[in-house]
């Protein structure tokens, strides 16, 4: 560590020190990060990749079909059982509290093995149906979807990214939630504070 970082760390102790004996307690630090949004800010305009797909019931489904509102979007696999149920729970609770929906879409990470039935019944099982369109497709029509919300799919040898991303009403991704720090208090939170711009 050098002079410069050293005396920049000794400062920074002294002062918390100062205010633990004056005041008797450590420095307040905020529950809400700055930016007012429960998850992490993504950078800004940074669009949503836009697609015209398919649903798990056959229905057309768009990101540019969706503006106008705030959309919760995870990345699931239909035979997942340990990360992709509780990130459909998560956003189910969040929906629970806001006392409406936004629209949900599930972008598969496993194409060569979701098919609509499976995803229906996923939808079934985390009590979903008619919440959550799931995005189903080709991996090459997927790609580019998965490359634009930075996604690394299902492997064999390595497990998708666990993730809920909200794209605000314009379309531009703002939150990014990985599944260790997400909480339907905090997305119900940040879409309403979505709602609200």
């Amino acid at each position: 560590m050098n002079a410069r970082a050293l005396l920049a760390t000794a400062l920074v102790a002294a002062a918390t020190f100062a205010v633990i004996t004056l005041t008797g307690r450590a420095p307040a630090v905020p529950d809400t990060p700055p930016s007012g949004f429960e998850g992490a800010t993504l950078p800004p305009d940074y669009r949503a990749p836009d697609f015209r797909l398919r649903d798990q019931d056959g229905e057309p489904i768009s990101m540019r079909a969706l503006r106008g509102r705030p959309v919760a979007v995870t990345f699931l696999y239909t035979e997942c059982d340990d990360t992709c149920p509780p990130q459909a729970q998560q956003i189910k609770g969040a929906l629970d509290q806001l006392g409406h929906d936004v629209p949900v879409l599930a972008i598969s990470v496993d194409p060569a093995n979701d098919t609509a039935q499976l995803a229906r019944k996923f939808n079934n099982e985390v009590r979903m149906t008619g919440r959550m369109g799931w995005v189903l497709a080709s991996e090459a029509e997927l790609r580019p979807i998965w490359d634009g919300f930075a996604i690394q799919p299902q492997l064999e040898d390595a497990d998708h990214q666990a993730r809920i991303v909200l794209v605000d009403a314009d379309g531009f991704q703002r939150i990014g939630f990985p599944l260790d720090q997400v909480t339907p208090e905090r997305i119900a939170h940040d879409i309403s504070q979505l709602e609200a711009e």
